[in-house]
């Protein structure tokens, strides 16, 4: 947003340095990122004078060059080279003396002392295109008469100097987007020091001359547009605008147009509220209607582009045909020309989610747009279409032929806010004074409805989208107060506070190192998602989504109920960039909406749940000259999240441990401690990764973060010392039927001796037509230790015995 200084002081009177500007600006909210220098002609023209031709001959060695003598009143007569054919004796001129820069486009080029054909040439007479007065070039600019010689030309043509100042405006500070309401936040912030206060050019003298055109309005979509204001305008001559208005757009890095689009561009920039102008000939049927159109129809907008229309992109139409994109874009069909000499001039409030989504579908960003998406105020669309009218009137001649049409049917009125003036004061840090705290609500146009005591009800103008909370005044009151008011301590109050256990932040720490340190990637997905990646899904499910109001895109329409998505995202991305082998993490929330009848605030059915997801696919080792290449399998992933439970403190044999029935996964299990599941793992199911165009294989562990703390709470620790006595393996080799599980032999095992038995594993398995079509053979390990003593040949053999018989009995085992 480009700020000129010169115009900002129509509205205000200070006499600020630019440093001080910059300063000030900056602590009220509206950043300034650069401040410029700008001429109304590029160089100024610095060099050029006004001077006279006095002698003027053939070049004798040219037949296009002509020699002359120009007179600048510098004490000589300067000779010079020209090759225009219009220059003669006597003529008054601009002369570019030796020294002169002249600028063509970006390019400079400086006027040196040369010879041309043999004679000396001592600076250049001007056209006027060579020094930025125009675009001729037929010949030299010759001036009247009475044109002084010697005049500088930056005085003679009146070259207005100006500084551009660029404020990097937040999506919140709209109000800010104009010359007004930068002038009416200085004001607030200098009326604290001393009584000023600024001042908006009045529309009194506007009148209405005669009724002799009319058009009528008909607002179809009124969510789309709640306030529509419209005026007709008869006679006017379409041309170049005045100097002072092009050099007040100039400053501001617009380009002049004709006087009809320079004024609509100038009272957007002066009040921040858009205008558009419709020639009056084009309304065929008299009629504008604002409306939405069928999918599909076709548009052609200003810059000759063919758009294809959205079903929700509100339209300006006549009774036949669209003329303008609202808000966003006028259509080429019903824009001013050069003959037109009626028009109508529109100046509206349309809904911002609209304006928006219409404008990013279409691919449009113009400044108009870029008021109308963030909140224009409803309450000055017929300010800024009188000051326009009078504006054409004053420049453009005609006269206003019709009454101000004006449909608001609802006028949106003013947002209540609850504030107390002590948490003003204790969020602010400082006790500032309800006075001063009063006086700056009052230089913001906030009113106070009713005060009693500290409690205030507050009343804040529309055009402040931004400010609807308490926090939001309290921001307010210390912005204009000023945050370098507020002086910093020289205590620092500080009270104990006792970690909680287990520390959240020490345990996501450990488990991130431990993964790290295991070649996985953090990564860290969009909490704002698909909603269509969960339709189909029965452990997930769609009507569970909580959907974005207005989204900036369907992909991006819902907050995500998975981390899954998200990191099939990441891995789609990196597989299609040849990076297939991969190990991502990611701590992240999911969201989710269950509606509870009995919750009487909505709030009070959104949920979020914090979630570790861990995922793998490719190759878990790389083919080299001593390995072979190994492929990610659904057990290295379940050896990485039993690790990470164990790293938690969770004992893996006293977990419940199951197949998981979620629809996410090919195959998978769900590891739980009690009734609550801990881990959901596995395969991630084909018809999932084929959607997002993945054909190897990926696994995924869905951590359940909250359950996870909440039960390591009861995970204690114990310490045990190395044992002083040795321990004693001894092997069996059982030979059982194939529907047997290993689970069931450790059971057993430990069932049989619980107190010298310490661990129990599967080393070998076989099976062979040998041992018959229903059997296989278990390699079973047993450690054996006691704590206390030596072992004796004895104990173990017993030991071993029992076992053997307990085999027999349970599982009808026999030993090989």
């Amino acid at each position: 947003m480009k700020i000129s200084y010169k115009w900002l002081k129509d509205y205000i009177d200070v006499d600020l340095t630019l440093a001080e500007m910059d300063d000030i600006l900056t602590q009220i909210g509206l950043e300034v990122g650069g401040i410029e220098n700008i001429q109304s002609i590029k160089g100024g023209l610095e060099g050029l004078v006004i001077g006279e031709v006095k002698t003027c001959v053939p070049h004798p060695n040219s037949d296009h060059l002509s020699l002359t003598t120009v007179d600048v009143n510098s004490g000589e007569l300067l000779p010079i080279v020209c090759g225009a054919k219009n220059v003669a004796a006597g003529q008054k001129v601009v002369v570019a003396t030796v020294g002169t820069v002249l600028y063509d486009g970006d390019e400079e080029f400086t006027i040196k002392k040369s010879k041309l054909r043999g004679e000396p040439s001592m600076g250049m007479i001007c056209a006027e295109d060579e020094i930025g007065l125009g675009q001729g070039h037929d010949g030299i600019m010759v001036l009247n008469g009475d044109a002084v010689v010697g005049t500088p030309a930056k005085e003679f043509f009146n070259v207005e100097d100006d500084t551009c100042i660029e404020i990097d405006l937040t999506p919140n500070r709209i109000d800010g987007a104009g010359h007004i309401g930068v002038a009416r936040d200085l004001a607030a912030y200098l009326k604290q020091q001393k009584d000023i206060d600024y001042k908006i050019p009045s529309v009194e003298d506007f009148k209405v001359e005669n009724t002799n055109t009319a058009i009528e309005v008909v607002v179809e979509n009124e969510k789309a547009c709640p306030r529509y204001s419209g005026v007709c305008i008869s006679g006017v001559k379409v041309e170049e605008s005045p100097e002072w208005l092009q050099n007040r757009l100039k400053a501001i890095g617009l380009k002049p147009i004709n006087n009809l689009v320079d004024i609509t561009n100038y009272v957007l920039f002066e009040t921040a509220q858009p205008l558009h102008a419709f020639d009056y000939a084009k309304v065929k049927g008299g009629k504008v209607v604002v409306k939405t159109l069928p999918a599909k129809t076709k548009f052609t907008t200003l810059d000759e582009v063919e758009r294809e229309l959205h079903e929700n992109d509100l339209m300006i139409c006549n009774d036949e045909a669209p003329m303008c994109i609202a808000g966003v874009f006028g259509g080429i069909e019903s824009g001013v020309s050069e003959t037109t000499t009626d028009i109508f001039l529109e100046s509206a409030y349309f809904d911002s989610v609209y304006v928006r989504k219409t404008a990013r579908r279409q691919g449009l960003n113009t400044d108009a747009s870029f008021r109308f998406e963030r909140g224009t105020d409803p309450n000055n669309t017929v300010y800024a279409l009188k000051r326009a009218a009078l504006l054409i009137k004053e420049i453009a001649g005609g006269t206003i032929s019709s009454d101000i049409i004006d449909i608001y049917p609802n006028p949106i009125a003013d947002f209540k806010v609850e504030a107390n003036i002590s948490r003003i004061e204790g969020l602010i840090g400082k006790k500032i004074g309800k006075e001063t705290i009063l006086n700056i609500l009052e230089a913001l146009e906030i009113k106070v409805d009713k005060i009693d005591g500290d409690q205030m009800s507050l009343l804040v103008p529309p055009y402040r989208v931004d400010v609807t909370r308490e926090a939001d005044i309290v921001e307010e009151v210390l912005r204009i107060y000023g945050f370098n008011n507020i002086e910093v301590p020289n205590k620092v109050n500080a009270s104990l506070s006792y970690a909680p256990k287990p520390d959240e932040h020490k345990l996501k720490n450990m488990l991130s190192d431990m993964l790290t340190y295991g070649g996985f990637n953090e990564i860290m997905n969009n909490s704002l998602s698909k909603s269509s990646y969960y339709e189909g899904l029965e452990s997930i499910e769609e009507n569970h989504t909580v959907r974005i109001k207005n989204p900036l895109s369907s992909d991006l329409n819902a907050m995500r109920q998975s981390l899954l998505f998200g990191g099939l995202e990441a891995i789609a991305y990196n597989i299609n960039r040849k990076n297939a082998d991969l190990k991502f993490y990611e701590f992240g929330k999911s969201y989710h909406h269950f509606v509870n009848p009995e919750n009487e605030n909505p709030v009070d059915n959104y949920f979020e749940k914090e979630h570790l997801g861990v995922f793998m696919c490719g190759n878990k080792t790389s083919a080299n000259w001593n390995l072979k290449e190994e492929p990610t399998s659904f057990f290295h992933l379940k050896a990485y999240t039993e690790n990470l439970l164990k790293r938690l403190g969770f004992n893996i044999e006293k977990l419940r441990i199951k197949e998981t029935e979620s629809d996410i996964f090919t195959e998978g299990l769900t590891y739980g401690a009690k009734k609550k599941v801990l881990v959901e793992m596995g395969m991630v199911s084909g018809k999932i990764l084929k959607s997002f165009g993945i054909e190897t294989p990926v696994y995924y562990a869905d951590f359940k973060w909250e359950t996870l703390l909440a039960e390591s709470t009861r995970n204690k620790v114990n310490y045990v010392p190395i044992a002083k006595y040795p321990a004693v393996k001894r092997d069996l080799a059982l030979l059982i039927d194939k529907s047997v599980s290993f689970a069931e032999i450790k059971t057993i095992a430990f069932n049989c001796e619980k107190k010298l038995l310490k661990s129990v594993s599967l080393f070998d398995i076989y099976e062979g037509e040998q041992l018959g079509a229903d059997k296989k053979s278990y390699a079973v390990s047993f450690i054996i230790q006691d704590t206390e003593k030596t072992l004796t040949d004895k104990q173990i053999d017993k030991i071993m015995q029992k076992l053997i018989k307990s085999y027999e009995k349970q599982l009808g085992a026999e030993l090989r």
